[in-house]
Formats: structure tokens, sequence, C-alpha cells
């Protein structure tokens, strides 16, 4: 299908960053895939998003580094851009793995924002910096009930360059 390649943004959102990386160090990403897609004119909740979902073969709350504290975009500055990578969560401060790619500018994403109800939002952390027409071409790929039919398997995920500093143990 082609590459997705991101920037991270560890100087804003340093502990979700941070513990991304953790997975991809610990090469929790490797064999990992996108079973999630969520079009904005197909979907029924009131605060409609546009993304696809990924997952490590340890599935979509993967315990392999327990879960974070919320950045929320209120604190962050960063918001639910098209391209933006942010982490999924059920309530606040229980994300651990499982991350998200906006394919289409998503505010209802925001702190503030209706899709949780919590209104907490998600924790933005980087910017796809090239490849979000591969993001989009798997959010257009066939599903049933936001359920990826099959899922699309990441073949790699690898950090280019030295951690940053803030992410250094």
């Amino acid at each position: 299908r082609g590459d997705i390649a991101v920037t991270l943004d560890a100087a804003r959102a340093p502990v979700t960053a941070c513990n991304f990386l953790r997975y991809v160090e610990a090469g929790r990403y490797r064999d990992a895939r996108f079973f999630r897609t969520v079009v904005s004119a197909t979907n029924a909740n009131p605060h409609p998003i546009d993304v696809i979902q990924a997952e490590t073969t340890g599935g979509s709350d993967d315990p392999g580094f327990g879960p974070i504290a919320l950045e929320r975009t209120r604190d962050t500055g960063l918001s639910h851009l098209a391209g933006t990578i942010s982490m999924a969560r059920g309530g606040p401060d229980s994300a651990t793995s499982s991350f998200f790619i906006v394919t289409q500018d998503t505010p209802a994403l925001d702190f503030g924002g209706g899709r949780n109800a919590d209104g907490q939002g998600f924790a933005a952390f980087g910017r796809v910096t090239s490849g979000l027409d591969t993001a989009r071409a798997i959010q257009a790929s066939p599903a049933e009930a936001e359920q990826l039919k099959p899922p699309v398997k990441i073949s790699a995920v690898e950090m280019i360059g030295a951690a940053p500093a803030v992410c250094r143990h």
C-alpha cells in the first residue's frame, strides 16, 4: 500500500510521544495492524470522526508498559487536524499502545470535543509528514462495522535518528 512517515512532537506531548517510542523500540509494533476505520460520512455518532486505528499483536490495549497520563490538547496546543497521530483510549489516563491517524480535520477529538463523553479529548502527539494518501487509502478499504476486512498489516515501524532527549532514560 505504501509508507506513512510521522514526526513526533515530544516537546509538546512528551509523555505520549515517549510512550509510543517505547513500543517502537521494544518491537511491539512489529506485525501490528490497522484494524479499524471510521468515516464521518457513514458514522452514526453525533460527533463523527475520520480515522484509521492501529493495534499491536497484543491487541488494542497492549499492556506492555501500562497506561499513561492523558496529555490534553488544551495543554499541549496540538489539535486533531488531518494527518495528526493520536493515542486511542477509553477513559482518561488509560492509553497504552493503540494509536490512530486522523485523515480529515476532526475537532471532536480535541479537548472539549464531544467524541468521548468525558470531554477530555485524545492525546495528539505528532503529524504525518508523508503518506497521508496511504492512510486515506487504508481508510477506504473494505470494512464491516468499522472493522477492516481484512486488517491492514503494518510491516515495520522504525525510528529514524536518535530518540528525543526527553525520551532517553
